[in-house]
């Protein structure tokens, strides 16, 4: 009798030749196929969208709390408390997806160009957004700010995955 015949399933050695539970792989008695190389990049995107977002919502967080600040505290017109709070957002969003996300520490300072050149493309639309919905239509900026905001984290997130951290 072999060892791998006294181990539960999947405890394998890995010393077969594929006639166990996993007849034919050629990864051995009990032993699991390794993960295609797809699933694992899969994961890996899935995981990285996930930390993005998380990453988004503190400067999300961040942006609107220092909009809120400086347009209704301070009394600043919408346009520069605009982009004031934003680079506040971008800024805490750049160190947290080098360090966590995209666990990039090389060419900082480029990347960092980078992503705020990513940055102002959020800027520039919540600007257009803000223009027509707040002064055009008279919607409350906080509310324009607001719903701006996922469909500007979106298109971000595919241009710095690319771009900035590529």
């Amino acid at each position: 009798m072999a060892t791998d015949d006294l181990m539960p399933a999947g405890t394998g050695t890995g010393t077969g030749t594929g006639t166990g539970t996993n007849p034919g792989t050629g990864t051995g008695t009990g032993t699991p196929a390794p993960a295609r190389p797809e699933a694992r990049g899969r994961g890996r995107d899935v995981r990285q969208l996930v930390t993005y977002a998380l990453v988004g919502g503190s400067g999300v967080l961040l942006d609107l709390g220092a909009f809120l600040l400086l347009y209704d505290v301070a009394g600043w017109h919408e346009q520069p408390a605009n982009v004031l709070s934003t680079s506040i957002g971008i800024t805490n969003n750049f160190v947290l997806n080098a360090l966590f996300t995209f666990r990039r520490r090389d060419r900082l300072l480029v990347r960092y160009l980078r992503f705020y050149a990513v940055g102002l493309t959020g800027i520039a639309l919540t600007f257009v957004l803000l223009a027509v919905f707040s002064r055009g239509l008279g919607i409350d900026p906080n509310l324009v700010k607001a719903g701006s905001l996922p469909v500007v984290l979106l298109f971000q997130f595919a241009l710095n995955r690319k771009w900035s951290f590529g």
